[in-house]
């Protein structure tokens, strides 16, 4: 039986580094971001689902993020339909990939850990965090959002503060050698306490 652990963290925080540093470390990783880019991708389970629902949001038989994030920033109605689609097909993914990965240990990177409620059958869960200064730098820098789109998706996030609170771990990304060092310890620790 695996210990499945949850990464998640607010947009901007370092999450996709972090979990990148648990695959270097040789953890299998199941990314639910990636998942749903291959939802929306031509021949994606949520393609048909979304243009029965959100049409607009369908273009060249593939969900365009671009258009539905701009829909959803006008329309925040559209959200809840949005997320009924996808969190099954979701869900559906993860139970096959842990099917898949009968390992040690498995990670689950999950921006909406908390929301989903999924620390309710995690066997534990880390938190990445950075100062609110550098994790607003990081995504606006990364020029794929606005402001206001970047304030939407903070006010639809459990805040920082609370998601740190709920933590079994925390990992500081303030920089990568801080973070690779902490998820290092961080492996030590569950495969010493947990899996011996």
């Amino acid at each position: 039986m695996s210990f499945v652990l949850g990464l998640t963290g607010s947009i901007g925080m370092g999450k996709s580094t972090t979990a990148d540093m648990f695959r270097d470390e040789g953890v299998p990783v199941w990314d639910a971001d990636d998942t749903v880019h291959r939802l929306y991708a031509q021949g994606g389970a949520a393609v048909p689902l979304i243009a029965e629902q959100i049409p607009e949001a369908v273009v060249d038989g593939a969900v365009s993020r671009d258009r539905l994030k701009r829909l959803i920033t006008n329309d925040p109605r559209i959200l809840p339909v949005v997320e009924n689609i996808v969190h099954s097909l979701v869900a559906a993914d993860r139970a096959a990939f842990l099917a898949a990965h009968p390992h040690d240990l498995v990670l689950l990177d999950m921006p909406l850990l908390f929301e989903t409620k999924a620390d309710l059958w995690l066997d534990a869960v880390i938190v990445v965090t950075a100062p609110e200064d550098i994790q607003r730098a990081r995504v606006l820098d990364r020029g794929t959002m606005t402001e206001d789109q970047f304030d939407l998706i903070l006010s639809k996030q459990m805040p920082d503060i609370e998601k740190r609170k709920r933590a079994d771990f925390i990992i500081e990304t303030v920089s990568l050698d801080v973070a690779r060092d902490a998820v290092r310890k961080l492996l030590q620790q569950i495969r010493g306490q947990s899996l011996a």
